[in-house]
């Protein structure tokens, strides 16, 4: 993931797969409707750290950091290349 627009995206797939409402998530994660409805919309300029935890945590979802692999392409990468062709 390389923003919030795609992060949002990433929300929104999990959180239709659970078949969940906006609602029932805000609720699930202690944050408002409103706030999910503009990361999955790509219109949240500011999330803040928590907030987006509480939403991944309540989608079952976690936040990992790697070392930069600038050298070899990523599963997305690949995938991404492949839906190209």
């Amino acid at each position: 993931m390389t923003d919030l627009a795609e992060l949002g995206q990433a929300v929104r797939q999990r959180r239709t797969e659970l078949g969940l409402s906006r609602e029932q998530l805000a609720s699930a994660a202690g944050v408002s409707r409103a706030r999910i409805e503009a990361l999955e919309n790509a219109r949240a300029v500011e999330m803040g750290f928590q907030n987006l935890m509480q939403i991944l945590n309540a989608l079952g979802l976690d936040l990992r950091l790697t070392e930069l692999n600038r050298q070899r392409p990523t599963l997305e990468d690949l995938q991404k290349e492949n839906t190209r062709k």
